[in-house]
């Protein structure tokens, strides 16, 4: 039986700080040494952080690179342990993203990595390119100061694997576990029995089964033992890396690492047994004969032995139930961490958020008591470092600490419900429960003397004073007060954050959460630069359905009863008066329902429809339940609203990325912001269409329940082409 010892880890890096960087892997290293591991991965690009971006670009980041490995090298970090260890190098004038193995202070090789992550929020071939030279390795000429440290001239660099006297070990690299011909399945069939992928994945809802099933899948087929390691946290932008560090064999995963967490260092260990590997390789008949004239891959020798001999206090790790989290609880905890990096590392004092009493404000307030729950759990749990940083933010003294998530809370988050006299008393009523049940300190501030000086201030300049279109304006005089309102509180919220802090003696400044969801940025249902222009925004990327399963989700949960309450409203900007015959609602003035964006929106972005395949896929979706001439009508609706307003996402809060069809404009959904919003041939086409179908008597299309097209399997209401104002939130 050959014993061997494994770790894996979730790192909490931060893009170009090299100094926490080393802290953490240098941490993990000596807790896998601790506990007996013999083989150590860490996450993709872990000396630079992976969210590095154009700085890859700069010299000085590969040379701080080396230096830090020059570092790691001089000590005994090493010894004793293979460590693979991911940074940015130059080879020939040419930049890869590679893992260097290290064992006893000297470098085994260098594996660039060979398929890139180019599509979504990666951006890889912009910075590295990808090592394309399968058959050859080469040497590579260490810089000088490294050379001296390790006493080593060159290495081997390429695609290879590494050969010891018991054992053979090689690498993937993230996007390599989805590639179609994937490098384990050549090196399984060349006797490579361990595979370590030092990854770099951030979370998105409902994303985490397809990369454990991709685990599984890899050593289910091939055999083998694969270590998973990944990074946890902001470091730096709008991705969150959701860690989950795993390993897994024979199909079966043995060890899963948490996937939210406020840890900097998550060490995971697991004890496997290579015999059963071999084993189960020896009982597939086609691997044997595919492995038996595979065409053979560069190895580099190593004479050292990594595994131990059977011992009866040593045996392999059982298998474990993967944990997955349902959507509500990523919803909870993903944002929640993700705001509690930004929030210590900022140097903010805390959040400050405009709270509505609707169901964006609510959810967004309802994840900053999250976060702070997750705080107190982890101080309760000994982290000292989150209790370091929540003793540094929450500017606690004489050995005072936070013990209690209100009481925390009331240090570190304002909230404040900016009403007019449009706002009913209702939200007013539900903002001051949900900000009690939090313990955030609120702040109920009447907002009409500051519109009514902005219209005044109008009236002298032009001699006109505009009314609501309930009081006879025009739909540009009604949509000139709504935005009034909306960016004066958007300039409010920035005031309060920048002086509360003062008027309550405390350092610093407080950042603004905003709160518009991913479906009104897909239809442009927000005003530019009102209250929805943030620091930074944790529900951006989610759309409205989610957001209401997680507000019911969260009554419970986290103990905010009055999301229940805030939920069963119907939504509404309150932005117009309120009459017996007229009550302002988000969905009949949008004209569309926030399910029908849902449906727009994947199609849009996931199956990348353009106004005819969108028509002609909706006809399909929704057969029985509209005619052609309603789904054409719908989809002529949607685009023109999409292109007016696109250039919103232009100037749209940095965003928590969660959803796969968002479309945020700066990283994410690249595409123009000026429009000929008539789309005059697409539409003339779908024109064509609907007639072609009028004509053909004889047409049947099947039908497909809706649901099919929509998250989470609800079924899709449709709304009456509404009369509110087409152009709201211009």
């Amino acid at each position: 039986m050959r014993l061997l010892k494994v770790a894996t880890c979730n790192l909490n890096q931060w893009a170009m700080d090299f100094d926490n960087n080393m802290k953490n892997i240098k941490e993990s290293i000596a807790r896998a040494k601790e506990e007996g591991a013999r083989v150590r991965i860490g996450p993709e690009l872990e000396i630079t952080g992976y969210g590095c971006e154009d700085h890859f670009l700069e010299q000085d980041t590969v040379a701080h690179s080396w230096e830090c490995l020059q570092d790691l090298l001089s000590g005994d970090w090493t010894n004793d342990i293979l460590c693979s260890i991911g940074m940015p190098i130059i080879h020939e004038s040419v930049r890869y993203n590679c893992q260097v193995f290290c064992l006893n202070k000297k470098i085994l090789m260098i594996r660039p990595k060979m398929s890139l992550a180019n599509d979504g929020n990666y951006r890889e071939l912009r910075w590295f390119s990808a090592w394309t030279l399968k058959e050859k390795l080469v040497d590579f000429q260490l810089p000088t100061d490294v050379s001296e440290t390790v006493s080593q001239i060159s290495v081997p660099f390429g695609y290879a694997y590494i050969q010891f006297l018991d054992t053979s070990v090689a690498a993937e690299t993230c996007e390599e576990l989805f590639t179609a011909d994937a490098p384990r399945i050549e090196l399984a069939l060349n006797g490579v029995e361990v595979f370590m992928n030092a990854s770099g994945s951030h979370h998105q809802l409902r994303k985490l089964n397809l990369r454990i099933d991709a685990m599984k899948s890899a050593t289910l087929f091939c055999g083998g033992v694969y270590m998973y390691g990944n990074h946890q946290g902001c470091d730096g932008g709008r991705l969150y890396y959701d860690g989950c560090s795993c390993i897994a064999i024979n199909g079966d995963v043995v060890a899963q690492g948490s996937q939210f967490s406020l840890k900097d260092v998550e060490v995971l260990v697991a004890q496997v047994d290579l015999d059963a590997v071999s084993s189960y390789r020896g009982s597939i008949s086609s691997f044997r004969e595919q492995a038996s004239h595979k065409s053979k891959v560069s190895s580099v020798k190593v004479l050292y032995k990594l595994c131990q001999s059977f011992k009866l206090q040593h045996f392999p790790t059982n298998p474990v139930e993967v944990k997955y989290h349902c959507p509500e609880e990523e919803i909870a905890f993903g944002p929640s961490c993700w705001l509690w990096d930004y929030l210590r590392r900022s140097g903010a004092s805390g959040f400050l958020l405009p709270l509505s009493g609707g169901a964006d404000s609510s959810a967004v307030a309802a994840i900053v008591g999250s976060m702070c729950q997750l705080v107190i759990k982890d101080i309760k749990n000994g982290d000292q470092q989150v209790k370091a940083d929540a003793l540094r933010i929450g500017k606690y003294t004489n050995g005072e600490f936070p013990t209690d998530s209100k009481e925390f809370a009331k240090r570190i988050f304002y909230t404040v419900y900016m009403g007019t006299e449009n706002s009913s008393e209702e939200t007013r009523s539900r903002a001051k429960k949900l900000s009690d049940e939090i313990g955030s300190w609120h702040l109920d501030v009447n907002i009409d003397s500051i519109i009514s000086a902005l219209i005044s201030l109008f009236q002298t300049l032009t001699g006109k004073r505009p009314r609501y279109k309930v009081d006879g304006g025009s739909n540009v005089e009604n949509l000139g007060l709504q935005n009034i309102q909306a960016r004066v509180r958007m300039v409010w919220a920035f005031m309060l954050a920048s002086l509360m802090p003062w008027v309550h003696n405390k350092p610093g400044f407080y950042l603004v959460l905003g709160s518009s969801n991913v479906d009104e940025g897909l239809r442009g249902y927000l005003t530019k630069y009102d209250c929805s222009s943030a620091d930074i925004n944790p529900i951006g990327s989610i759309s409205k359905q989610d957001l209401r399963a997680f507000l019911r989700w969260a009554a419970i949960h986290l103990g905010y009863s009055s999301l229940a309450e805030v939920e069963a409203a119907p939504p509404t900007a309150e932005l117009e008066p309120i009459r017996s015959n007229y009550n302002q609602l988000d969905e009949v003035d949008m004209g569309m329902t926030y399910e029908e964006l849902s449906v727009y929106g994947r199609l849009r972005k996931i199956f990348r429809c353009g106004p005819v395949s969108m028509f002609q896929n909706l006809c399909h979706k929704w057969c029985g339940r509209l005619t052609p001439s309603e789904v054409a009508e719908k989809v002529k609706h949607f685009f023109k609203y999409y292109s007016i307003n696109r250039h919103k996402m232009t100037v749209l809060t940095p965003s928590y990325h969660a959803e796969s069809y968002s479309p945020e404009d700066n990283r994410f959904d690249l595409r123009q912001f000026l429009y000929n919003s008539r789309w005059p041939y697409q539409f003339r086409k779908i024109d064509e269409l609907v007639q072609d179908i009028d004509g053909d008597k004889t047409a049947t299309i099947p039908n497909v329940k809706v649901s099919e097209v929509t998250s989470g399997g609800s079924g899709l209401g449709v709304v009456a082409a509404g009369s509110g104002n087409p152009e709201v939130g211009r």
